[in-house]
């Protein structure tokens, strides 16, 4: 017989996805720490260039300025939290904390989805409205779509998490290497309200959004093909790294509402590990480096902030 017990007197959960790796650990730590400090470095190079550069003022950067942004955020609801895990022989975590990690990663999925969202719709103005484009997207337009990335993720998180809190839990063991609500949930002895309430936001939220992805995109499209090469290759060089952004974030979604919802005992532990925690590492890890590298304005901008002054001594010194 299971004993139910409230979730707020659950002083701990248990983390039994970690590998009794031994002196692996060893290695695995450097490793996450590089990644870590690479994501750091890259978004915020990125952000200091968009915010310090008045010639990047502009929608499309400022929404990119706030992808960045949530990139650390996610990151650092992560990263931390692993890198304790992987050094200790331990692996339990307290309640508070957990439930502070299932906010840090449920907001940062939500805002990512949103941001890319709104993007969309921003190069859609842009590429298939250009002459009305910045009458549509003025600065208090642009700071409204911000304020909503940001403030309806977070306000249905916490909705979220004040419904799973008080559940009535059968158990404390949580087979992932982070805390998750949908993990929570399946402790849960009877009441599936919060389930419920998940299921439907989730999926709305994901039908109104890939139908905002899907039109924008259609419509984009269908000027590419009637529009002049020059709109072509506008199209291409800005919505590129747009698409494999939000291609590379879908799969990653898709690979842990897989690995969560659906049995996967007969797929080896290690495979199962990188499906989780690929969309927390991989936007992140990749979005600076796609961005950077493709959109030349960011990449010329960040030659100058970090090789600027270097130039110019040799300048100096030729002459």
């Amino acid at each position: 017989m299971r004993i139910m017990m409230n979730s707020s007197q659950v002083s701990y959960f248990t983390l039994t996805a970690y590998l009794d790796s031994g002196a692996l650990k060893y290695l695995l730590f450097p490793v996450f720490v590089f990644l870590y400090v690479f994501i750091i470095v890259a978004n915020v190079l990125l952000i200091v260039v968009i915010c310090v550069n008045r010639s990047l003022h502009e929608p499309m950067y400022m929404f990119l300025c706030s992808l960045f942004v949530n990139e650390l955020h996610g990151s650092t609801g992560l990263f931390p939290f692993l890198l304790i895990q992987i050094l200790s022989d331990v692996h339990t975590v307290s309640a508070p904390l957990c439930f502070l990690q299932i906010f840090c990663l449920h907001t940062y999925l939500t805002v990512e989805f949103t941001n890319l969202a709104v993007m969309s719709y921003d190069r859609y103005l842009a590429i298939c409205c250009p002459l009305q484009y910045h009458t549509h997207m003025n600065p208090s337009k642009i700071l409204l779509l911000i304020a909503l990335i940001w403030v309806f993720p977070f306000f249905g998180i916490i909705v979220l998490i004040s419904l799973s809190a008080p559940l009535q839990l059968c158990g404390n063991i949580i087979n992932k290497v982070y805390c998750d609500n949908y993990s929570i949930v399946k402790l849960a002895c009877s009441d599936t309200t919060v389930n419920i309430y998940g299921l439907i936001s989730t999926s709305l939220t994901t039908i109104c959004f890939v139908s905002l992805i899907f039109y924008t995109y259609m419509r984009i499209l269908k000027v590419c093909f009637s529009g002049s090469k020059q709109t072509r290759q506008k199209a291409v060089s800005t919505c590129t790294p747009h698409f494999v952004s939000l291609l590379n974030f879908s799969c990653g979604s898709f690979f842990e509402i897989v690995q969560s919802r659906f049995n996967m005992r007969h797929v080896p532990i290690m495979f199962r590990i990188f499906l989780s925690l690929y969309w927390l590492i991989c936007p992140p890890l990749f979005n600076p480096v796609l961005y950077g590298l493709n959109l030349t304005k960011i990449r010329v901008s960040c030659k100058i902030l970090i090789f600027g002054k270097m130039l110019k001594t040799k300048t100096h010194t030729f002459y």
